[in-house]
């Protein structure tokens, strides 16, 4: 079975809410996950992997590794992160809320090729602001890689390449 068959057939909603997270307590999912999501970049030149505050952290991490890159943090305001920061706050998300994202300076040197990994794209205000921080710290920007897309062709186009697992549409209705 194809993984995003296999996505699509494990994933559901809870209260109305994608329960994504909870996928990853299978190890053998998880692996599976990050195969591909990396599978779309194997052939490109990756330096870092960056995954913003929360899921991106734990599908950047296992992506960095099957892409044997190092895994930079994009942190969320008031989490403990040391040393010089980039800063950006993002546009309104799918919820209206505008976070404000860091990244450690150091974490990016000039010319790094970054990959930005997270679970789901919608609006793109995140992705767009990963980039922005990666780009001002001269990293230059590989792509977006997600579980899944539910962004439109505009916002996809100024994160090219992006790279997504399933389509909103493939996913089953959610129920509440």
């Amino acid at each position: 079975m194809e993984f995003a068959d296999e996505f699509v057939r494990r994933f559901r909603w809870i209260d109305g809410h994608a329960d994504v997270l909870s996928l990853f307590a299978d190890g053998a999912f998880l692996r599976r996950a990050a195969e591909a999501l990396a599978s779309p970049f194997e052939s490109v030149r990756v330096d870092k992997v960056v995954g913003v505050e929360a899921r991106g952290f734990i599908l950047g991490t296992a992506v960095a590794l099957q892409l044997d890159a190092g895994f930079v943090a994009v942190r969320k305001r008031g989490a403990i992160h040391p040393g010089l920061k980039a800063t950006v706050r993002a546009k309104p998300d799918w919820r209206g809320k505008r976070p404000e994202l860091a990244l450690q300076r150091h974490a990016i040197k000039a010319g790094d090729r970054v990959l930005l990994v997270d679970d789901w794209i919608e609006t793109g205000s995140q992705a767009r602001a990963a980039r922005q921080l990666i780009e001002e710290c001269g990293g230059r920007w590989a792509g977006l890689s997600v579980l899944v897309d539910q962004s439109n062709p505009t916002t996809r186009q100024g994160l090219d390449p992006v790279a997504s697992v399933v389509s909103f549409d493939a996913l089953p209705p959610s129920i509440g």
